[in-house]
């Protein structure tokens, strides 16, 4: 209700305001900084975690194809009559694992300690029966049935447990050894 005692003209009359308008609400874009640097952390943390998981799934995809290759070795170990066929598989499976350029080479007593030096102490018998290896590749008498029974043993033994190849401490000390009486051998021939 208007007060009586005000003029009607001067109730109506309106100020020169101009309207009130209400500030926009804050957008999110464009992105602070911080939030910045966070997508920056999380997409390279994706990343990183991502590429281990492909390297994981290949390396584990590599080890199941090669536990197959190394089935299929011991059924053709079982079945073959020569150790020269038995040599050749262990050499295939060693370059399957080991970098070429520490296999390809190896012949002799070398290649022998290098099949022991991937065994446990308590395994190894390859550098034992070094007389009845070299008879058996390069002698055209061949071995006896206990001899290649003996070698077929070896080998399906090392396919088992050297491979996938583990970084265990007997590898290493093993390698030293073979070094320090390597070059003890060395200083004495000289």
């Amino acid at each position: 209700m208007a007060d009586p005692t005000i003029p009607m003209n001067k109730a109506t009359t309106t100020l020169p305001l101009a309207d009130v308008h209400l500030q926009d609400i804050p957008g999110t874009w464009p992105l602070a900084w911080g939030w910045w640097l966070c997508i920056i952390i999380g997409v390279t943390a994706l990343s990183y975690l991502s590429r281990l998981l492909f390297r994981k799934i290949k390396q584990h995809r590599a080890s199941k194809q090669a536990q197959h290759e190394a089935k299929q070795q011991l059924k053709a170990m079982a079945q073959t009559t020569q150790l020269g066929d038995i040599n050749e598989l262990l050499r295939k499976a060693a370059l399957s694992y080991f970098p070429r350029q520490q296999v390809a080479g190896l012949t002799g007593q070398r290649w022998l300690s290098f099949l022991d030096q991937q065994l446990p102490p308590k395994q190894q018998g390859f550098l034992a029966y070094s007389d009845v290896w070299q008879q058996g590749l390069f002698s055209p008498n061949g071995l006896s049935e206990d001899e290649l029974m003996q070698c077929k043993k070896l080998a399906s033994n090392w396919i088992i447990c050297a491979l996938p190849p583990k970084p265990n401490k007997h590898v290493t000390d093993n390698a030293s050894v073979d070094n320090t009486s390597a070059s003890k051998q060395e200083q004495q021939d000289v």
